[in-house]
């Protein structure tokens, strides 16, 4: 949405057009491409502080970089609302995130602008890496930009990229450039006006000649070069944090403020025209220009609907409480109980609802940043010591930490609980972040035991028994709330690896996993079904699938989870072990990429809903005339 005196912004069709703007304008600019952001955000929902933050650095990204010749890759990209707007997608910033609207992302698919697609962090130095070496190979002259946040920067990966980047450096001189937007350190008055001029003196043509100068005449006596060498390193180390970016082989300029356009744009264009890879170091404010986001930025990293930008945040409103607070309150009770317990979480606290439990039990609490792969081996570690710890991580984060999962915990047989949020469809974070796939990729690990709950009072049992296992155990509950089941008190354990029946009909039974068990109740009222809450993946209890087998003309699995692999396919490998040949219908997510969109829409595209399960085992089983 487009505000009444966004004069500037209404000329913006693409950064060309940034570009004919003059230096004096562009703050100007970054005023209403703000408010615009606030104004969008404020209806559609969606990431904000972080979009905040990023208003001038892309900017002046776009005014110094000649885009989309030359490449910009968004780390993580949840702060790239400002970008789609300059890159010509203000039109359609009404849909963000919404069932056949614009991405919350970067998508290739999307616009020519978006020159990688991101989503889980820490990848765009790697890209933009890439990028810079395969325009080298190609004989092309182009630039490319790596954006990566100070929490993307606590990944192994971003540091292999680094580490590369210095050893590409030595052979083919790739013209790459790290932009490290750090919102989690202020800068005074004082510090930052001397690091803004030792930036623009550190990035400029004469210190370059200057230094490089001085070694080609210091070459010919090694000692005074080498005393040279390092009294310039221990200089630039008293005034910048940049030593370890320097001993990567990379350039290091800053810390700058990242909100002053008079500092980023002579600073960028000088890195622009260097060779080889170079970093800088900006430092930018969560919810910069809109004063809620800035008091708070932890509430205001992202709004779950619309608001009044004059108002804020709404409070929240009572409501079922989430799986998530299921798992929170858990993992409170259980810890209580059993001082083993330690929780870990690669950088969700919020997310995976452990908050409280930081607070109660802040020894027993691992952060261990945006390192899947570390989280789940200092799991590992940790249980080999006798403790017993939660990894409360999202299904398609997990996914980072697939080889930790099987070497270093599986393979050892390790008592880990694995906690995975967002299992199945998750809404508008689209398909980066959508948990289709953890059925199939644990349920074929040995040692491993995964659970389905269909509610809350089964979530909270189905972590207490898999807590209380003496091997790896993963347990899958979606983002949201559930039916509203009231869990029961105290730390009840389900029967291990036994499901129910929970409803006697026809002849077409129903293997539901998870919580889509509901809507198949409900399309069984209307066809004569009878219904089976499987609760357990891995171990599947057999015993039951053959014995609905047995009293059965055909059965049909359930579950929200890609079909390929997952825990429809156990049911069929377990009736061919059997011998068992009956027909069978797998309904689950199909073998694309779920879009972005509403939940309860995705799911009802997927035939996932009530009336989809109706529909599907309509076609199959009951052909002829409706009811």
């Amino acid at each position: 949405m487009a505000s009444s005196h966004s004069t500037l912004l209404d000329q913006i069709q693409s950064p060309a057009d940034l570009r004919r703007l003059s230096r004096s304008q562009l703050k100007t600019l970054a005023s209403e491409l703000r408010q615009c952001v606030v104004d969008t955000v404020s209806q559609t929902g969606g990431h904000f502080g972080s979009n905040l933050g990023t208003v001038e650095l892309t900017i002046a990204l776009h005014y110094v970089y000649d885009t989309p010749h030359d490449r910009i890759v968004w780390d993580v990209g949840h702060q790239t609302y400002p970008h789609k707007i300059l890159t010509g997608r203000r039109s359609q910033m009404h849909t963000l995130r919404q069932l056949g609207g614009i991405g919350g992302f970067p998508r290739r698919d999307e616009s020519e602008y978006d020159a990688f697609g991101t989503a889980h962090s820490s990848t765009s130095i790697s890209a933009a890496l890439g990028m810079a070496m395969a325009s080298k190979l190609k004989g092309e002259t182009r630039k490319a930009v790596a954006v990566i946040g100070d929490g993307a920067m606590t990944a192994g990966m971003a540091f292999e990229a680094l580490n590369n980047a210095g050893v590409a450096h030595e052979g083919s001189n790739a013209d790459v450039l790290v932009v490290l937007n750090d919102n989690d350190m202020s800068i005074s008055p004082p510090v930052g006006a001397l690091n803004k001029y030792l930036a623009r003196l550190m990035s400029g043509k004469f210190y370059d000649a200057a230094r490089e100068g001085a070694k080609h005449m210091l070459r010919g006596a090694p000692p005074l070069f080498e005393l040279a060498r390092r009294f310039e390193e221990h200089a630039k180390g008293m005034v910048v944090p940049g030593t370890i970016f320097e001993e990567f082989g990379l350039n290091y300029v800053g810390p700058i403020d990242g909100h002053d356009l008079d500092s980023l744009i002579p600073t960028l264009e000088n890195l622009r025209d260097k060779r080889g890879p170079q970093f800088l170091h900006v430092v930018t404010k969560k919810g910069f220009g809109y004063a809620p986001a800035e008091d708070d930025p932890v509430k205001y990293h992202a709004a779950s609907g619309k608001f009044d930008p004059a108002l804020g945040f709404p409070k929240s409103a009572p409501a079922k409480p989430t799986f998530t607070q299921i798992f929170g309150q858990w993992l409170c009770d259980m810890a209580e109980a059993d001082p083993r317990l330690v929780g870990i979480t690669p950088a969700m606290r919020e997310g995976s609802g452990m908050v409280e439990f930081h607070k109660r039990f802040p020894a027993r609490y691992h952060d261990v940043g945006i390192a899947e792969q570390h989280a789940v081996t200092f799991a590992a570690g940790m249980a080999c010591e006798g403790l017993k710890p939660v990894v409360a991580i999202y299904s398609t984060f997990l996914q980072r930490g697939y080889d930790q999962m099987i070497h270093d915990v599986a393979l050892q047989n390790l008592p880990v609980v694995f906690a995975l949020d967002r299992a199945g469809i998750v809404g508008a974070d689209g398909p980066t972040h959508c948990g289709a796939y953890d059925i199939a990729y644990i349920r074929c690990i040995p040692n491993m035991s995964l659970l389905a709950p269909s509610d809350e009072d089964q979530c909270r049992k189905a972590l207490t028994s898999a807590f209380r296992q003496n091997h790896p155990v993963a347990v899958r509950y979606p983002r949201g709330a559930g039916v509203g089941t009231t869990p029961e008190a105290g730390l009840t354990e389900l029967p291990w690896g036994r499901g129910e029946v929970r409803r006697r009909g026809g002849t077409v039974a129903v293997l539901a996993f998870g919580t889509l068990l509901h809507p198949a109740l409900a399309a069984a009222e209307t066809l004569d079904l009878t219904v089976a809450d499987m609760k357990f993946i891995k171990p599947l209890d057999e015993a039951l699938v053959l014995e609905l087998a047995k009293t059965h003309d055909a059965l049909v699995t359930l579950e929200e989870g890609c079909v390929m692999g997952g825990a429809g396919s156990a049911v069929a490998e377990c009736l061919a072990a059997a011998g068992v040949s009956m027909p069978i219908l797998h309904l689950g997510l199909p073998d694309v990429f779920v879009e972005h969109g509403d939940p309860a829409k995705l799911l009802a595209l997927c035939g996932l809903d009530a009336q989809g399960i109706e529909r599907s085992i309509r076609q199959r089983f009951f052909p002829g005339p409706s009811a």
